[in-house]
């Protein structure tokens, strides 16, 4: 029998519907058996990143491959209204660090913006760069134990990220404003909650003024002026308490 555990261990592959035994290969199944070193008798969990899982039990293994025995299914309940961050670009490895940070908290949707001071460009590898944060996004997902891979959006620029603050509760990080995030309230049956979150070189005056414009809440996280890659994991886990995400 499989060994009970509160958290198994997660890995996405594809969930044939009605199936009673599940093959886990690709570089989910390589990295299972390689690297984690899963064994015959032990509980897993594959899930399909969009929320839908099997809880199983290994069976068999091979080289770069297991198979095991569905127990369960089920879905991992989407949380609303849903948390969407605007990550401006960061210079190193300082975006993919706040994706990964991200995801493990539990947010939605990660939009990677070219902002106006924003010190990286991803001008001609657009494509290479989004998909290099939808791996981050999927690594750490099956690291939190998470059914759900939070999508990985185009990357926008000023005009979309208004756009987005316009049909939403959005709020703007931004170190000189004068009204703190404990002052939000947010609807916690409302509708999507956009955090905005601006580059090393701040959010530029124009920037500013749109997303004003569009309703967007300028807000400060607290007196110190917090680096990229953590403002929007603060700002994040303070909409995931204030929206109630977390009480299950």
């Amino acid at each position: 029998m499989a060994r009970a555990s509160a958290y198994p261990p997660v890995f996405f592959g594809e969930l044939p519907d009605d199936a009673d035994i599940i093959e886990l290969g690709g570089e989910d199944g390589a990295h299972a058996v390689r690297v984690r070193r899963i064994r015959t008798g032990e509980a897993i969990r594959i899930a399909d990143g969009n929320g839908c899982y099997a809880d199983c039990e290994v069976i068999e293994l091979a080289q770069r491959s297991l198979r095991a025995q569905v127990i369960a299914r089920g879905t991992e309940v989407e949380r609303l209204p849903r948390l969407i961050v605007v990550q401006a670009l960061a210079k190193g490895d300082r975006g993919t660090l706040a994706v990964e940070m991200l995801t493990e908290i539990g947010v939605d949707e990660i939009i990677p913006w070219q902002a106006t001071h924003s010190v990286a460009k991803w001008d001609g590898k657009e494509d290479k760069s989004r998909a290099r944060w939808a791996q981050v996004a999927r690594e750490a997902a099956k690291q939190s134990r998470r059914a759900r891979i939070p999508r990985i959006g185009p990357v926008v620029h000023a005009a979309a990220v208004a756009d987005l603050c316009g049909d939403a509760q959005s709020i703007v990080l931004h170190e000189s404003a004068t009204e703190p995030i404990t002052a939000l309230n947010l609807d916690r049956g409302g509708s999507d909650v956009v955090l905005v979150v601006g580059p090393e070189g701040g959010v530029s005056p124009d920037e500013l003024d749109a997303l004003r414009a569009a309703g967007a809440s300028i807000i400060r996280l607290g007196p110190e002026v917090l680096r990229t890659s953590t403002a929007g994991l603060v700002g994040a886990t303070w909409a995931s308490v204030a929206l109630n995400r977390w009480a299950g």
